[in-house]
Parts: C-alpha cells; sequence; structure tokens
C-alpha cells in the first residue's frame, strides 16, 4: 500500500540572455536551494523580452510541485 502525500505547487518566474531551456535550469537550481521534496515541473508559460529588435531574454513561467514533509 502507498503512502499517504500531499504535494503543493510554487510558482516560479526564471530568464535567461541563452535559451528557454537555460531558463528553465536557472529556475530549477533556484529552487531546489530553498524546496525540498520536488517531484517535477510544468512549464506554464514561455515569453521572450526584445531590445533593439532583438530577443534580449527568455522568460519562463514554471509551477514546481513539491511534496509538504511531516
Amino acid at each position: 500500500m502507498s503512502a499517504k502525500r500531499v504535494a503543493r505547487v510554487t510558482d516560479i518566474i526564471a530568464a535567461s540572455p541563452v535559451s528557454f531551456e537555460d531558463a528553465i535550469k536557472v529556475g530549477f537550481e533556484r529552487a531546489t536551494k530553498t524546496l525540498r521534496g520536488i517531484t517535477g515541473i510544468k512549464v506554464v508559460e514561455q515569453r521572450v523580452a526584445v531590445e533593439d529588435n532583438q530577443v534580449s531574454e527568455y522568460r519562463v513561467r514554471m509551477e514546481v510541485i513539491f511534496i509538504l514533509e511531516d
């Protein structure tokens, strides 16, 4: 029989001048410094910032799912 668990979802926004993939990595690495028991991440939104007709930053909004501790 599996144990009962309760999870929480927290929204975070991360950015990178390199790529969406790098922005996800930046966000995940930062989340692991504060949150324990992360079980998944859902990328909810992707956007870019534009300056002088060039993409200047890749941004992602993510839901970080983690198990609440007893």
